[in-house]
């Protein structure tokens, strides 16, 4: 399976991706990676593997109307979703259909490079940071973010399609949460070209409600999505019940709370 088919999610998906996982695994890590790049007033900025454009966007608030906010993202199912979203008044956003192993953007045209949870999907790693360090300038900021160990709720609902759906749908779903150690990410930042390549570990609670509900619509939302609609009801209506149980320790009030870490790593374009 290519790079082009194997994480690809239908325009609908696309939409559930953004009121989901992106609003509420996602989107309390974006201001913390647009924090680690300092972005400044009038700075270019490129965001890889931008998604729906969550990170996108904070951007285009740091740099305001004096600076260029560009979103790529292979998937046109994200793009489309990101172009209808609006963007902070005054900063228009350029977004991209583009692999992040080719990035047809000129050398040294930007500022800043951020990439939220995206590293771990490409392909060859190596060739995709070696793009994020060509078009950066001299002195050019990289910021990325890749998650630490599966965290208990992915856990907990690859789990619960093992159980329910199958082997096969628990791995893909799973994939997002296997990524390079890290020593990995360091010495492929290096390999890549890039200094001053520092590995942070950075801390959150994250608050997920329903989960009867939610754990669907993230479902609906990812590239298992028709391996999940093709099982039968009784066993889909047994996912969300199950994560429920798995992670009642965490139970709060209108769902759960539970901890999750994520390194993100920061580097300078020599």
């Amino acid at each position: 399976m290519s790079e082009h088919e194997q994480w690809q999610v239908t325009a609908e998906a696309a939409k559930l991706y953004e009121r989901y996982p992106a609003r509420y695994i996602l989107g309390p890590w974006a201001p913390l990676l647009v924090d680690a790049a300092a972005l400044a007033s009038g700075e270019r900025v490129l965001d890889v593997a931008c998604g729906t454009g969550l990170v996108a966007r904070i951007a285009a608030q740091r740099v305001g109307p004096a600076g260029r906010v560009v979103g790529v993202d292979l998937n046109p199912g994200m793009i489309a979703v990101a172009r209808s979203l609006p963007a902070p008044i005054g900063t228009p956003i350029e977004w991209l259909q583009r692999s992040a192993l080719d990035l047809r953007l000129p050398d040294a045209s930007f500022d800043a490079v951020l990439c939220q949870q995206g590293l771990q999907f490409f392909p060859d790693k190596l060739v995709a940071l070696r793009q994020m360090r060509r078009v950066l300038v001299h002195g050019g900021r990289l910021a990325l973010s890749v998650w630490i160990g599966i965290g208990p709720y992915h856990g907990a609902v690859g789990e619960a399609l093992a159980r329910y759906v199958g082997n096969a749908a628990a791995m893909k779903f799973c994939a997002s949460r296997q990524v390079p150690a890290k020593t990995e990410l360091q010495r492929v930042a290096s390999d890549a070209g890039f200094s001053d390549v520092e590995v942070r570990v950075r801390r959150l609670d994250l608050h997920l409600p329903h989960l009867d509900q939610f754990v669907l619509h993230h479902l609906a939302s990812t590239p298992v999505a028709p391996i999940v609609a093709a099982a039968n009801p009784e066993a889909r209506n047994k996912i969300g019940t199950d994560v429920m149980k798995q992670l009642q320790c965490y139970a709060a009030a209108d769902g759960v709370t539970y901890p999750e870490e994520t390194h993100v790593l920061t580097a300078r374009a020599p």
